[in-house]
């Protein structure tokens, strides 16, 4: 991992499905705004999404010396990404690799990106806890990670597998930033009331049966949820989902 990454941050889930990769792209975004130079590296290999929520589909990589050149948002390469989503030739296209050929890829990714002074690198991990996650910590040892951010729903079957993820990273070592639960009520876009879809609070209670911080509820508001490739707290304000990641962005900052 390039000595020019100052901060790593893990995004993570049990289950895929609970939008792990719209928060890593809204809290990279979030991150943006408060001047930070930001990457993203999506690891998800069979599932990128990143390219796809940002708009970079159909960009191309390139090779500079140092190794891989990001694909960045715009001219101020103030967010660079870089994914296997841009290595395909259709968002359809599927990845059929063994676990040795993923693992080798992981590796060099994690190795041959050239990022430019990145004051926080966010990691979009596939869901689980499989060759992927290990290959991903045996290749930042040298960079300290910062932490992993737990996403959630609020449903019984998502708690249960977020609790293999806390497992999983508690034998690794890697230290917990917090529990974010994604899709916590559904927003009326008429009245703006927020009622609760599934159960609630599930992502809050296994934080504090975890003793681990709980970052905050993210609600569905179809009114801003197309809008993927742009920070909510800025096209949105008022929302409860701006408000939501604000505050995840501001944790994420200061964690103390």
């Amino acid at each position: 991992m390039s000595s020019n990454v100052k901060h790593i941050i893990l995004v993570m889930s049990g289950k895929g499905g609970v939008g792990k990769s719209t928060v890593s792209t809204q809290l990279a975004l979030g991150l943006v705004t408060k001047g930070y130079r930001v990457g993203i590296l999506d690891v998800d290999l069979c599932g990128p999404s990143i390219p796809y929520l940002l708009k970079l589909e159909n960009q191309e990589v390139h090779q500079c010396e140092a190794g891989w050149v990001p694909v960045y948002t715009d001219e101020s390469k103030s967010l660079g990404v870089l994914s296997i989503g841009f290595l395909t030739k259709s968002r359809n296209d599927s990845i059929v690799w063994r676990g040795p050929k993923k693992t080798a890829f992981i590796k060099q990714l994690l190795s041959d990106v050239f990022w430019e002074d990145v004051d926080y690198l966010i990691i979009d991990t596939p869901p689980g806890t499989s060759d992927e996650h290990i290959t991903v910590m045996e290749n930042i040892k040298e960079t300290p990670c910062d932490g992993a951010i737990l996403v959630t729903t609020p449903q019984q079957i998502a708690l249960d597998d977020v609790r293999k993820e806390l497992s999983f990273c508690h034998k690794t070592c890697i230290p917990i930033l917090g529990i974010v639960e994604n899709m916590s009520g559904y927003v009326c876009p008429n009245c703006a009331e927020c009622t609760n879809l599934f159960s609630s609070n599930g992502g809050k209670s296994l934080a504090e049966h975890f003793q681990v911080p709980f970052l905050g509820t993210v609600p569905i508001d179809p009114r801003v949820s197309s809008e993927t490739s742009k920070y909510i707290g800025l096209t949105h304000p008022e929302s409860q989902i701006a408000v939501s990641y604000n505050s995840i962005v501001d944790r994420v900052i200061n964690p103390n």
